[in-house]
């Protein structure tokens, strides 16, 4: 199924362009638009796992500063 935006479509058509063309137009900005939305979701995953990563760093550098800090008051 070909996916289409009607609005632009129809704008195309009302300032006179052809109905082929104006299809053809619509069809294509139709898949850039999912392809961004494609990114986005890609990019929203890479930001949870990014705090996933500073959280195990966060925690890594506080266990590792006790140790330090349990070896040297001894």
């Amino acid at each position: 199924m070909v996916m289409q935006l009607g609005a632009l479509r129809d704008a195309l058509i009302d300032a006179g362009a052809a109905p082929a063309k104006a299809d053809k137009a619509s069809e294509e900005l139709a898949g850039y638009d999912s392809r961004l939305c494609s990114i986005d979701v890609r990019l929203e995953k890479l930001a949870g796992g990014q705090q996933l990563l500073q959280w195990m760093l966060a925690t890594n550098l506080v266990v590792s500063l006790g140790m330090l800090w349990r070896l040297l008051a001894h």
